[in-house]
Protein backbone atom coordinates (compact mmCIF):
# COMPACT_ATOMS: atom_id res chain seq x y z
CA UNK A 1 0.00 0.00 0.00
CA UNK A 2 1.33 3.50 -0.76
CA UNK A 3 2.39 5.84 2.01
CA UNK A 4 -0.80 7.14 3.59
CA UNK A 5 -0.90 10.14 5.88
CA UNK A 6 -4.08 8.90 7.50
CA UNK A 7 -7.23 10.97 7.66
CA UNK A 8 -7.93 14.62 7.01
CA UNK A 9 -10.41 16.43 9.18
CA UNK A 10 -13.25 15.24 6.98
CA UNK A 11 -12.19 11.60 7.29
CA UNK A 12 -10.80 11.46 3.78
CA UNK A 13 -7.58 9.52 3.29
CA UNK A 14 -4.77 11.42 1.61
CA UNK A 15 -2.22 9.31 -0.27
CA UNK A 16 1.31 10.54 -0.94
CA UNK A 17 3.13 9.17 -4.00
CA UNK A 18 6.90 9.58 -4.26
CA UNK A 19 9.66 8.70 -6.69
CA UNK A 20 13.44 8.57 -6.18
CA UNK A 21 14.28 11.96 -7.73
CA UNK A 22 11.98 13.73 -5.30
CA UNK A 23 8.78 14.58 -7.16
CA UNK A 24 5.52 13.86 -5.32
CA UNK A 25 1.77 13.68 -5.84
CA UNK A 26 -1.11 13.75 -3.37
CA UNK A 27 -4.35 11.90 -4.03
CA UNK A 28 -7.61 11.93 -2.07
CA UNK A 29 -9.90 8.92 -1.82
CA UNK A 30 -12.70 11.50 -1.96
CA UNK A 31 -13.26 11.97 -5.67
CA UNK A 32 -10.23 9.85 -6.59
CA UNK A 33 -8.73 13.28 -7.07
CA UNK A 34 -5.12 14.36 -7.47
CA UNK A 35 -4.71 17.57 -5.46
CA UNK A 36 -0.96 18.14 -5.74
CA UNK A 37 1.89 17.37 -8.12
CA UNK A 38 5.33 18.76 -7.28
CA UNK A 39 8.55 18.41 -9.23
CA UNK A 40 11.89 17.46 -7.70
CA UNK A 41 12.44 21.14 -6.77
CA UNK A 42 9.19 21.05 -4.77
CA UNK A 43 7.48 23.45 -7.18
CA UNK A 44 3.71 22.95 -7.32
CA UNK A 45 2.42 22.25 -10.83
CA UNK A 46 -1.31 22.02 -10.10
CA UNK A 47 -3.60 24.83 -9.00
CA UNK A 48 -5.74 24.48 -5.89
CA UNK A 49 -8.25 27.21 -5.12
CA UNK A 50 -7.36 29.46 -2.21
CA UNK A 51 -10.98 28.92 -1.12
CA UNK A 52 -11.17 25.18 -1.81
CA UNK A 53 -13.63 23.49 0.55
CA UNK A 54 -12.78 20.01 1.83
CA UNK A 55 -16.33 19.29 2.93
CA UNK A 56 -17.77 16.16 1.30
CA UNK A 57 -19.99 15.74 -0.61
CA UNK A 58 -19.02 19.12 -2.07
CA UNK A 59 -16.55 18.80 -4.95
CA UNK A 60 -13.06 20.24 -4.42
CA UNK A 61 -11.95 22.99 -6.80
CA UNK A 62 -8.47 22.35 -8.14
CA UNK A 63 -6.08 19.51 -8.85
CA UNK A 64 -7.49 16.96 -11.30
CA UNK A 65 -11.18 16.18 -10.71
CA UNK A 66 -12.65 13.14 -12.49
CA UNK A 67 -15.78 13.94 -14.53
CA UNK A 68 -18.15 11.02 -15.25
CA UNK A 69 -20.66 10.16 -16.71
CA UNK A 70 -21.17 13.75 -17.84
CA UNK A 71 -18.94 16.71 -18.53
CA UNK A 72 -20.10 20.21 -17.62
CA UNK A 73 -23.73 20.76 -18.53
CA UNK A 74 -23.58 18.52 -21.63
CA UNK A 75 -26.54 16.48 -20.31
CA UNK A 76 -29.21 16.32 -17.64
CA UNK A 77 -27.11 15.26 -14.64
CA UNK A 78 -25.36 17.50 -12.14
CA UNK A 79 -22.48 19.47 -13.57
CA UNK A 80 -19.46 17.22 -14.33
CA UNK A 81 -21.32 14.13 -13.12
CA UNK A 82 -21.27 12.63 -9.64
CA UNK A 83 -18.07 10.57 -9.18
CA UNK A 84 -16.02 13.58 -8.04
CA UNK A 85 -18.40 13.73 -5.04
CA UNK A 86 -17.88 10.10 -3.97
CA UNK A 87 -15.41 8.25 -1.77
CA UNK A 88 -13.35 5.80 -3.82
CA UNK A 89 -11.62 2.63 -2.60
CA UNK A 90 -8.24 1.02 -3.17
CA UNK A 91 -8.36 -1.33 -6.15
CA UNK A 92 -6.72 -4.58 -5.05
CA UNK A 93 -7.00 -6.20 -8.48
CA UNK A 94 -6.24 -3.69 -11.26
CA UNK A 95 -5.73 -6.38 -13.92
CA UNK A 96 -5.21 -6.45 -16.83
CA UNK A 97 -2.86 -3.57 -16.00
CA UNK A 98 0.54 -4.87 -14.88
CA UNK A 99 1.57 -4.54 -11.22
CA UNK A 100 2.84 -1.10 -10.30
CA UNK A 101 5.34 0.34 -7.83
CA UNK A 102 3.43 0.90 -4.60
CA UNK A 103 5.41 4.01 -3.64
CA UNK A 104 4.92 5.85 -6.92
CA UNK A 105 1.44 4.71 -7.97
CA UNK A 106 -2.02 3.92 -6.63
CA UNK A 107 -5.01 2.09 -8.11
CA UNK A 108 -8.48 3.28 -7.11
CA UNK A 109 -11.97 2.01 -7.91
CA UNK A 110 -15.52 3.32 -7.68
CA UNK A 111 -18.51 0.99 -8.13
CA UNK A 112 -22.03 2.20 -8.77
CA UNK A 113 -24.39 2.05 -5.77
CA UNK A 114 -28.15 1.82 -5.44
CA UNK A 115 -28.27 5.58 -4.91
CA UNK A 116 -26.24 6.11 -8.09
CA UNK A 117 -28.70 3.99 -10.04
CA UNK A 118 -31.50 6.35 -9.03
CA UNK A 119 -29.55 9.21 -10.58
CA UNK A 120 -28.11 7.35 -13.58
CA UNK A 121 -29.63 3.88 -14.15
CA UNK A 122 -26.51 2.04 -15.34
CA UNK A 123 -24.21 -0.29 -13.37
CA UNK A 124 -20.51 0.46 -13.83
CA UNK A 125 -17.03 0.10 -12.38
CA UNK A 126 -14.73 3.09 -12.74
CA UNK A 127 -11.03 2.53 -12.12
CA UNK A 128 -8.08 4.88 -12.23
CA UNK A 129 -4.34 4.34 -11.87
CA UNK A 130 -2.35 7.40 -10.82
CA UNK A 131 1.44 7.23 -11.04
CA UNK A 132 4.43 9.55 -11.03
CA UNK A 133 7.90 9.30 -12.53
CA UNK A 134 10.55 12.01 -12.96
CA UNK A 135 8.84 14.99 -14.60
CA UNK A 136 5.65 13.09 -15.37
CA UNK A 137 2.19 12.43 -13.89
CA UNK A 138 0.15 9.65 -15.55
CA UNK A 139 -3.52 8.80 -15.10
CA UNK A 140 -5.11 5.70 -16.65
CA UNK A 141 -8.92 5.69 -16.29
CA UNK A 142 -11.07 2.67 -17.19
CA UNK A 143 -14.85 2.25 -17.31
CA UNK A 144 -16.44 -1.21 -17.34
CA UNK A 145 -20.09 -1.84 -18.15
CA UNK A 146 -21.38 -4.40 -15.63
CA UNK A 147 -25.00 -3.79 -16.62
CA UNK A 148 -27.15 -5.97 -18.85
CA UNK A 149 -27.67 -3.16 -21.35
CA UNK A 150 -25.37 -0.84 -23.27
CA UNK A 151 -24.89 2.72 -22.02
CA UNK A 152 -23.17 5.85 -23.24
CA UNK A 153 -21.09 8.20 -21.12
CA UNK A 154 -18.79 11.19 -21.19
CA UNK A 155 -15.49 11.28 -19.37
CA UNK A 156 -12.95 14.01 -18.64
CA UNK A 157 -9.91 14.71 -16.50
CA UNK A 158 -10.16 18.37 -15.53
CA UNK A 159 -6.55 19.52 -15.23
CA UNK A 160 -6.23 22.68 -13.13
CA UNK A 161 -2.70 23.78 -14.01
CA UNK A 162 -0.78 26.29 -11.91
CA UNK A 163 0.72 29.07 -14.03
CA UNK A 164 2.77 32.12 -13.10
CA UNK A 165 0.70 34.71 -15.01
CA UNK A 166 -2.22 33.74 -17.27
CA UNK A 167 -1.55 36.72 -19.54
CA UNK A 168 1.91 35.24 -20.29
CA UNK A 169 0.66 31.74 -21.12
CA UNK A 170 -0.04 30.24 -24.53
CA UNK A 171 -1.56 26.92 -25.54
CA UNK A 172 -0.29 25.31 -28.74
CA UNK A 173 -1.58 22.31 -30.65
CA UNK A 174 -5.23 23.37 -31.05
CA UNK A 175 -4.83 25.78 -33.95
CA UNK A 176 -7.20 25.34 -36.94
CA UNK A 177 -9.52 23.07 -34.91
CA UNK A 178 -13.26 23.51 -34.46
CA UNK A 179 -14.52 24.28 -30.96
CA UNK A 180 -17.79 24.80 -29.09
CA UNK A 181 -17.87 28.13 -27.26
CA UNK A 182 -19.66 27.70 -23.94
CA UNK A 183 -19.87 31.48 -23.57
CA UNK A 184 -22.11 31.67 -26.66
CA UNK A 185 -24.47 28.74 -26.16
CA UNK A 186 -22.05 26.09 -27.49
CA UNK A 187 -21.89 27.79 -30.88
CA UNK A 188 -19.30 26.20 -33.16
CA UNK A 189 -16.25 28.12 -34.40
CA UNK A 190 -12.86 27.36 -35.96
CA UNK A 191 -9.71 28.44 -34.11
CA UNK A 192 -7.96 31.06 -36.22
CA UNK A 193 -5.01 31.94 -33.95
CA UNK A 194 -1.58 30.31 -34.12
CA UNK A 195 -1.86 29.73 -30.37
CA UNK A 196 -4.43 30.39 -27.67
CA UNK A 197 -3.56 33.35 -25.45
CA UNK A 198 -5.60 34.92 -22.68
CA UNK A 199 -6.92 38.44 -22.12
CA UNK A 200 -10.45 37.57 -20.98
CA UNK A 201 -12.76 34.70 -20.09
CA UNK A 202 -12.33 31.54 -22.17
CA UNK A 203 -14.54 28.42 -22.01
CA UNK A 204 -14.16 26.23 -25.09
CA UNK A 205 -14.48 22.55 -26.01
CA UNK A 206 -12.06 21.79 -28.87
CA UNK A 207 -13.07 18.88 -31.10
CA UNK A 208 -11.06 16.13 -32.81
CA UNK A 209 -7.96 17.11 -30.90
CA UNK A 210 -4.39 15.83 -31.31
CA UNK A 211 -2.61 13.49 -28.92
CA UNK A 212 -0.29 16.29 -27.73
CA UNK A 213 -1.03 19.79 -26.45
CA UNK A 214 1.56 22.19 -25.00
CA UNK A 215 0.93 24.79 -22.29
CA UNK A 216 3.81 27.26 -22.41
CA UNK A 217 4.47 29.41 -19.33
CA UNK A 218 6.88 32.10 -20.56
CA UNK A 219 7.55 33.65 -17.16
CA UNK A 220 8.61 30.33 -15.63
CA UNK A 221 10.33 29.20 -18.83
CA UNK A 222 8.43 25.96 -18.35
CA UNK A 223 6.14 23.96 -20.60
CA UNK A 224 3.69 21.30 -19.54
CA UNK A 225 2.88 18.87 -22.30
CA UNK A 226 -0.42 17.01 -22.21
CA UNK A 227 -0.50 13.68 -24.04
CA UNK A 228 -3.67 11.65 -24.21
CA UNK A 229 -4.97 8.39 -25.61
CA UNK A 230 -8.54 7.12 -25.83
CA UNK A 231 -9.88 10.66 -25.44
CA UNK A 232 -9.64 11.89 -29.03
CA UNK A 233 -12.58 14.14 -29.42
CA UNK A 234 -12.22 16.88 -26.85
CA UNK A 235 -9.83 19.22 -25.10
CA UNK A 236 -11.41 21.81 -22.87
CA UNK A 237 -9.73 25.18 -22.21
CA UNK A 238 -11.10 27.32 -19.38
CA UNK A 239 -10.18 30.42 -17.45
CA UNK A 240 -12.97 32.43 -15.75
CA UNK A 241 -11.12 35.79 -15.73
CA UNK A 242 -11.90 38.45 -13.15
CA UNK A 243 -15.68 38.97 -13.28
CA UNK A 244 -16.62 35.29 -13.37
CA UNK A 245 -14.04 34.44 -10.68
CA UNK A 246 -15.77 36.83 -8.29
CA UNK A 247 -19.04 34.90 -8.72
CA UNK A 248 -17.51 31.49 -7.87
CA UNK A 249 -17.89 30.92 -4.12
CA UNK A 250 -15.00 28.46 -3.74
CA UNK A 251 -12.51 30.43 -5.84
CA UNK A 252 -10.42 33.42 -4.77
CA UNK A 253 -11.05 36.68 -6.62
CA UNK A 254 -7.47 36.79 -7.92
CA UNK A 255 -7.02 33.06 -8.50
CA UNK A 256 -7.75 33.32 -12.22
CA UNK A 257 -4.33 34.94 -12.70
CA UNK A 258 -2.45 31.75 -11.74
CA UNK A 259 -4.64 28.95 -13.09
CA UNK A 260 -5.65 27.40 -16.38
CA UNK A 261 -7.79 24.35 -17.07
CA UNK A 262 -6.75 22.26 -20.06
CA UNK A 263 -8.79 19.07 -19.92
CA UNK A 264 -8.66 15.69 -21.64
CA UNK A 265 -12.03 14.26 -22.51
CA UNK A 266 -14.35 12.17 -24.57
CA UNK A 267 -17.44 14.36 -24.72
CA UNK A 268 -18.96 14.88 -28.16
CA UNK A 269 -19.81 12.24 -29.21
CA UNK A 270 -19.85 10.19 -25.99
CA UNK A 271 -18.60 6.61 -25.64
CA UNK A 272 -21.07 3.76 -26.24
CA UNK A 273 -20.16 0.77 -24.10
CA UNK A 274 -21.79 -2.65 -24.46
CA UNK A 275 -22.28 -5.05 -21.51
CA UNK A 276 -18.98 -6.45 -20.16
CA UNK A 277 -16.97 -4.11 -22.38
CA UNK A 278 -14.28 -1.81 -20.96
CA UNK A 279 -13.16 1.60 -22.15
CA UNK A 280 -9.63 2.76 -21.34
CA UNK A 281 -8.01 6.18 -21.55
CA UNK A 282 -4.60 7.51 -20.72
CA UNK A 283 -3.26 10.96 -19.90
CA UNK A 284 0.33 12.03 -19.28
CA UNK A 285 1.29 15.46 -18.00
CA UNK A 286 5.01 16.07 -18.36
CA UNK A 287 7.50 18.89 -18.04
CA UNK A 288 9.32 19.12 -21.37
CA UNK A 289 12.61 20.67 -22.43
CA UNK A 290 13.12 24.43 -22.33
CA UNK A 291 13.30 24.53 -26.13
CA UNK A 292 9.52 24.32 -26.08
CA UNK A 293 9.39 27.64 -24.26
CA UNK A 294 10.50 29.67 -27.25
CA UNK A 295 6.96 30.24 -28.43
CA UNK A 296 7.95 28.58 -31.69
CA UNK A 297 6.73 25.07 -30.97
CA UNK A 298 6.67 22.99 -34.13
CA UNK A 299 2.97 22.09 -34.57
CA UNK A 300 3.94 18.83 -36.25
CA UNK A 301 5.70 17.70 -33.07
CA UNK A 302 2.64 18.57 -31.02
CA UNK A 303 0.23 16.87 -33.40
CA UNK A 304 2.11 13.74 -34.23
CA UNK A 305 4.85 13.44 -31.63
CA UNK A 306 8.52 12.77 -32.08
CA UNK A 307 8.57 9.30 -30.53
Amino acid sequence: MPLNLGNDGDGSSRIILTEPRGSTAEVLLFGGQVISWKNERREELLYMSTKAQYKPPKAIRGGIPVCFPQFGNFGGLERHGFVRNKFWSYDEDPSPLPPANKQSSVDLILKSTEDDLKTWPHSFELRIRISISPGKLTLIPRVRNIDSKAFSFMFALRNYLYVSDISEVRVEGLETLDYLDNLIGKERFTEQADAITFDGEVDRVYLNTPTKIAVIDHERKRTIELRKEGMPNAAVVWNPWDKKAKTIADMGDEDYKTMLCVDSGVIEPPVLLKPREEWKGRQELSIVSSSYCSGQLDPRKVLYGDN
